[in-house]
């Protein structure tokens, strides 16, 4: 499949309704800087600067599937209890979900905490039962779940082992969705994979098709016999194997296996990467695609994930610019955006509490002084923006011949950094109104600016936020290097002479 033909999947992939079944969890996090050790004991102290709660487990799924535009019908089994409160109220405000669930009498809401540092998690916390579902309780969340087959385009069963999908549950939903004829979709856990038999296709990671199979998962060869193994003993129509850095392997029942390399990027966090990569594989195939094109552009949204903190959803336009990106050769994808998407991108994230971090310059020659900056600019918040001098723009402010490298050049290196998360080119000789749109939490400027007029200083000010002098690595900029280049090239020159 052509890389436009991927892009029109995108863009006809309508809005399908998935039946998302399994364990719901609340997933909290706690952020804060650490600047000292305990004097009670050798662990770090964390000061904490604000808290959130997002959707996990099963209900990460469903929030992927928002994200690309689809809707979802989330079943499972909370507490009524404080974070089950905090847990419905999430569902609540989530346009396109509609939440089924079960409250349990016998077992808490499933809480999962966080603690991070400089977006590093330092300690997770969790708070759960271990004892299996009462008789009446998994009946009547088994009986939510086949009503929730009706009309879907898809079903997922998300197992994350806390009692929702039992052989009882699962044999229930997969017997309902074949008299409907609507595809399930599993990501399994455990070893014992016979809860499942009669899915359509199943996607263990390759530690968890080892495991259930008992055969060595290292090359193509061994996970292709694996993908076989449980396509043939479940009565799948395809084992879909994810292989973290080597990318997915769809093996179908019948026919040739199909294997897509992963798409390179720093990885920053692999949480929640299955849930992103199974909503999206459910979303293609409940809106017609085969598997290998599902997979495929399941694997550029597990991709686009990694990059990314914490549970999080990608969107279907971060998946189209994606694809895109990789047909043109650069991993820039869901990061060099014009104004609009951008603001719309960062609409999510402040929906989500985080910190917004602008900054602007030329970046002409990347050098250590701007990596040590942008390194700074992550430092302040968890979502940094630059705002790139556009050509024009480099022109007025350093002179005809510069910028060495056009904003399209430019624009492709700053994306690469890890500690950049969107670039968006500006014509104008200040920021000011590129500013008034990203409306940032910190706007940083270098050292150099102290005691100057700032633009966008007073806006940013006046929402609450704050403006912050970065320090500079002394001897490091464009222009000495550029000196330098032509220092040396002049040498060169005489000594030919």
């Amino acid at each position: 499949m052509s890389t436009t033909d991927l892009i029109h999947t995108i863009d006809t992939l309508a809005s399908p309704r998935v039946a998302v079944i399994g364990d719901l969890i609340l997933d909290h996090y706690v952020f804060g800087n650490v600047s000292r050790i305990s004097p009670e004991a050798p662990i770090p102290v964390l000061h904490v600067q604000r808290e959130e709660d997002r959707l996990g487990g099963a209900a990460n799924v469903a929030a992927n599937i928002l994200g690309m535009g689809g809707r979802a019908e989330l079943v499972g089994v909370i507490a009524d209890d404080e974070p089950g409160t905090r847990f419905r109220a999430l569902c609540r405000d989530a346009k396109g979900l509609t939440l089924r669930h079960v409250n349990s009498l016998s077992r808490p809401t499933v809480l999962k905490t966080r603690m991070v540092s400089q977006n590093q998690q330092m300690l997770r916390v969790d708070r759960e039962s271990a004892a299996a579902l009462g008789h009446d309780e998994l009946a009547r969340v088994t009986a939510l779940a086949t009503r929730a087959v009706r009309g879907a385009g898809a079903v997922v069963l998300s197992d994350y082992a806390k009692g929702v999908i039992t052989p009882q549950s699962a044999q229930a939903v997969i017997r309902a969705a074949r008299a409907a004829k609507v595809p399930v979709i599993v990501d399994p856990k455990g070893r014992d994979y016979s809860r499942y038999r009669g899915a359509t296709a199943i996607t263990p990671n390759r530690a968890e098709a080892e495991a259930a199979t008992g055969l060595d998962c290292t090359g193509l060869d061994g996970v292709e016999r694996a993908g076989r193994k449980l396509a043939r003993e479940l009565g799948l129509e395809a084992a879909v194997i994810t292989l973290s850095a080597q990318g997915v392997a769809v093996v179908p029942r019948k026919g040739a296996m199909t294997h897509f390399g992963a798409q390179a990027r720093g990885v920053y966090d692999v949480t929640g990467a299955g849930d992103t990569f199974i909503a999206t594989f459910a979303m293609a195939v409940a809106g017609g695609a085969d598997f290998a094109t599902a997979a495929r552009l399941a694997n550029y949204a597990g991709g686009l994930k990694v990059g990314r903190f914490g549970a999080v959803a990608i969107t279907r336009q971060e998946l189209r610019q994606a694809v895109i990106g990789a047909h043109e050769g650069y991993d820039h994808a869901g990061k060099v955006l014009d104004v609009p998407h951008l603001v719309n991108a960062l609409a999510r994230h402040r929906k989500r509490g985080e910190r917004i971090v602008f900054t602007n310059g030329c970046f002409d020659l990347l050098h250590q002084g701007h990596v040590t900056y942008l390194n700074f600019c992550r430092g302040q918040g968890d979502i940094v923006v630059i705002g790139l001098n556009s050509d024009a723009s480099v022109r007025r402010l350093k002179g005809p011949t510069r910028p060495l490298n056009d904003a399209e050049a430019r624009a492709r290196v700053l994306a690469a950094l890890a500690d950049v998360h969107y670039v968006t080119v500006f014509d104008d000789d200040t920021p000011e109104q590129l500013i008034r749109a990203v409306a940032p939490d910190v706007l940083v400027k270098g050292e150099d600016w102290a005691g100057k007029t700032v633009a966008g200083a007073g806006f940013v000010q006046s929402r609450g936020g704050k403006v912050v002098f970065a320090p500079f690595v002394q001897g490091k900029s464009t222009t000495g290097l550029i000196a330098k280049a032509q220092s040396g090239a002049r040498r060169a020159a005489a000594k030919a002479r």
